[in-house]
């Protein structure tokens, strides 16, 4: 999704030694080893990154966070002061506007002179400066000391939070906790809402209509909160600052003077000083379907407010679901450990299972949400799950297939239970056919073929937010135009070099799906679409730094419908210019996020014909080194990861193994801003992951190019299988000075070639890497490079 601008480098040292081994999961022969030691999720919480670092449950609905003013997509940033409330359901890693973070509660301790007008209501008003140094977290907890003498502590079930608030600095003769329920989202989106208080009990309950952040349409969504640990003193509602006991509801909507950003409102409950240990739990459901649904889910799912019982029950889930991967860590420093672990964690955050809580349409099937977006999680994500928790990835694309089912068209983007925008190409077509190929279970292929076809032949009344624009130029001229005609449908006509490009490689996934699928013909078509991106090669173009020619020529460049050539500065949309000129807006450009320089490498189905027309090997070898050398390249988009190992095509796989070993950790790494760019929704952390496992997959193929692990050994085990995958390092050097191959066997075999198929996690193996300190020549030999169309 929408990117920032890069930040320094931040360096941390990659040689400190560590005596831990680990090893599967839990299992291991140290026996104080734990996962979750190695997981931090405060990475990326700062300078932008927008990870989530609150309770959360694997792919969880509900997310329970602190909620900070500031840049506040995820809820709390390190890099803020002041905390506002605590919500239940949140976004990681999400660029553009806040989502979510809906129905916050905020505790007083008390209101001055035991006074409900003299406490403070409105977000801005209430906000309290949290205490440096306390924010807590590890999977399945977050805890937080607040300046007025709160430490809120947070935990979750699949849909519903429990929260302990402990009162510190108070004395039980002063102590009448008030807790407020605010009718309000961090994108402050709301449109109505409605909330109630039940005086017997307390229980605070309601409804709001809100917008997505990233995306069309409005969602409702229900809460429902409930009390232990303080008897009920009396009850109210409050709007604006102005509170008041006796009345049991509260209703808002928008009429032009009324808005969200001016207004808020919600109900109140105000307790007798707490029964144990100066404390109150608060437990809170949320449902899409109902207030009784999201009243349920809490009482079923939380039924006895057991704080530490539900803490543990979320920390073992945790450690289940990151038990595919064993790693050999001997020598290896904690901090990358760390790198390599939190950010398998923050992979199987989103997208979230909102499976029975989807009110649009009734369903057996699985039902995911906050794709946030594939645009950005097909280049690494859920190539990660594949290998990681392939039940899960099923699941979810069972549900993108269900999405088409009741929809029309397959969502490039999801959330909260609306369509969100598309950034480039249909990139669920990619997914599908990456799944076909590697055994993927479960899937309705037969609608999930006749899905990625309708992507690439019939254009919706809006491709803004699913399927394709421009389909007539694209089957005639055989490229998106600027200034495409295009009466058919409405979008963005903007991105006309970006779209192209992504076009013809979803055009060549779906030729992979018809082959494998036996429909020969179709097969015939979309492999001839997939050679499209040639047709905006400007052979003659060159680029220029400033005033000085880079001596490279041949760039994608804007093309008009009558074949004549428009003009775009090949590093126009990079950090060296106008970096942030190329978002989805009317006055975006010709590229999407990244330059014309970056998007003439995305070429992954043909890259020996690219390779070709850049002038061969050594010159393609030179470009790509310029592209990482200049500048010119934010890896924190994620259309320069493959960038970092396209080397291997060229028959220089030791180049990619130099690059990986430069962005780790200069650039992902242990700190609060700890990943270049938003982590959109575990995208970069799947790219740390995959980089430091050593097999890097080519998205939407059966290729996975081989790279020494950052480990002496590293295995995974595949769970629809059973089958372990062993990739070993023989004479690793944790210095990383010997990062280079020198030969490789599996199985016992020789093998040269510097790609290896899926077939290896699935059927199990072991691949044995031997290292040296400088470059060999193993894999460099045309018969050993990755497979491309047009061969060699």
């Amino acid at each position: 999704m929408l990117s920032f601008i890069p930040r320094k480098l931040l360096q941390v040292t990659a040689t400190a030694l560590s005596t831990a081994t680990l090893v599967w999961g839990q299992v291991s022969s140290n026996s104080s080893f734990d996962v979750l030691d190695y997981v931090d999720p405060f990475i990326g919480t700062s300078n932008g990154g927008h990870s989530f670092a609150g309770a959360s449950l694997p792919f969880g609905m509900a997310k329970a966070v602190a909620d900070t003013i500031g840049e506040n997509q995820a809820g709390f940033a390190y890099d803020t002061t002041n905390v506002t409330g605590f919500s239940h359901m949140h976004d990681s890693g999400t660029g553009g506007s806040p989502s979510l973070g809906n129905f916050p509660i905020f505790v007083h301790p008390g209101c001055p002179s035991d006074a409900l007008d003299k406490c403070t209501w409105q977000q801005s008003d209430r906000a309290v400066l949290w205490t440096p140094g306390s924010p807590n977290a590890h999977p399945g907890y977050f805890s937080i000391s607040l300046q007025n003498g709160i430490h809120a502590e947070m935990t979750v079930t699949n849909h519903s939070a429990l929260y302990r608030f402990t009162f510190a600095n108070a004395s039980m003769e002063s102590l009448s906790p008030v807790v407020l329920v605010d009718l309000m989202d961090l994108p402050q989106s709301r449109t109505n809402g409605t909330a109630s208080v039940d005086p017997s009990t307390g229980r605070l309950s309601g409804n709001g209509t809100f917008n997505p952040s990233f995306g069309i349409g409005s969602y409702d969504l229900h809460f429902c909160a409930d009390f232990k640990g303080a008897s009920v003193r009396d009850t109210g509602v409050w709007t604006n600052n102005r509170a008041g006991v006796g009345q049991t509801s509260v209703s808002l909507t928008s009429d032009g003077s009324n808005t969200p950003a001016t207004l808020s409102a919600g109900a109140f409950t105000r307790f007798h000083a707490p029964t144990a240990n100066n404390t109150l739990l608060v437990r809170v459901g949320v449902s899409f379907i109902s207030v009784e649904q999201a009243c349920f889910n809490a009482e079923n799912e939380q039924p006895d407010f057991d704080f530490p019982g539900t803490v543990s029950e979320a920390e073992n889930t945790w450690r289940k679901k990151l038990d595919s991967f064993r790693i050999n860590a001997e020598g290896v420093s904690s901090d990358l450990q760390k790198v390599f672990w939190s950010g398998m964690y923050r992979a199987m955050i989103s997208p979230q299972d909102y499976t029975g809580e989807n009110p649009l349409w009734q369903s057996d099937e699985p039902y995911y949400d906050s794709y946030y977006c594939i645009w950005d999680s097909f280049r690494g994500e859920h190539q990660l799950l594949t290998l990681a928790d392939p039940l899960s990835q099923s699941r979810m694309l069972r549900s993108l297939v269900d999405i088409y089912r009741h929809e029309g068209y397959l969502p490039d983007c999801r959330m909260s239970l609306c369509k969100g925008y598309t950034q480039g190409g249909s990139n669920a077509d990619v997914l599908l056919t990456e799944a076909l190929l590697k055994n993927i279970s479960d899937i309705d292929w037969a609608t999930a073929y006749e899905a990625v076809v309708k992507d690439a032949e019939v254009e919706p009344a809006n491709w803004n937010v699913e399927g394709r624009g421009g389909l007539t130029s694209w089957k005639t001229l055989n490229y998106i135009p600027t200034d495409d005609y295009d009466p058919y449908g409405v979008g963005l006509h903007t991105r006309s070099i970006s779209r192209t490009v992504e076009y013809a490689y979803d055009d060549f996934c779906i030729a992979e799906m018809a082959l494998r699928l036996g429909h020969q013909s179709d097969y015939e078509k979309y492999s001839q679409r997939a050679t499209n991106w040639q047709n905006m090669f400007k052979a003659d173009q060159k680029s220029f730094i400033g005033i000085v020619n880079t001596n490279f020529t041949g760039f994608l460049q804007p093309r008009y419908p009558n074949g004549t050539w428009g003009y775009q500065d090949p590093i126009f949309c990079s950090p060296l210019l106008s970096f942030t000129s190329c978002y989805l807006n009317a006055n975006g450009h010709e590229t999407y996020e990244g330059s014309a320089w970056l998007y003439t490498f995305f070429v992954p189905q043909d890259m020996a014909a690219l390779i070709t027309r850049l002038g061969g090997p050594s010159a393609f070898t030179s470009r790509l080194s310029y592209l990482h050398d200049s500048g010119l390249l934010y890896v924190g988009d994620e259309q320069a990861f493959l960038t970092v190992f396209q080397f291997h095509y060229a028959g220089r796989p030791a180049l990619s193994a130099e690059r990986t070993h430069f962005y780790i950790p200069t650039q992902f790494n242990t700190s609060t801003s700890g990943i270049p760019g938003n982590d959109d929704s575990g995208a970069m952390g799947s790219f740390a992951v995959l980089s430091m496992m050593g097999l890097f997959p080519v998205h939407g193929q059966d290729v996975y190019l081989i790279n020494p692990p950052f480990f002496k050994e590293i295995s995974i085990q595949n769970k629809a299988t059973g089958k372990v995958a062993t990739i070993k390092n023989i004479n690793f050097d944790p210095t990383y000075k010997s990062i280079y191959i020198q030969s490789a066997r599996r199985d016992g075999e020789p093998w040269t070639k510097n790609w290896i198929g899926h077939d290896f996690f699935y059927e199990g193996g072991v691949l044995e890497l031997e290292l040296g300190s400088k470059e060999s020549s193993w894999g460099t030999r045309d018969e050993d490079l990755p497979p491309s169309m047009s061969g060699r």
